[in-house]
């Protein structure tokens, strides 16, 4: 699964639960929560101060090697 800005939070937890380290790893530790399934990928970075890019091309080369 290739993990856009526009991914839900809640796309990722039903197919992609491997890659829930590395939204906790930069504070994300509500995966589950209401507001948090209903968010994208860029929107969660957003609340959380971290750039979408960056994080994005760290956690999609990470779900590469798994």
């Amino acid at each position: 699964m290739e993990i856009t800005r526009e991914t839900l939070i809640s796309e990722i937890v039903a197919n992609c639960p491997e890659a829930m380290p590395a939204f906790q790893a930069i504070g994300m530790h509500c995966m589950g929560c209401a507001l948090a399934s209903g968010e994208s990928v860029e929107q969660a970075c957003a609340v959380h101060g971290v750039d979408p890019d960056e994080f994005l091309d760290g956690l999609n080369a990470y779900l590469l090697t798994l």
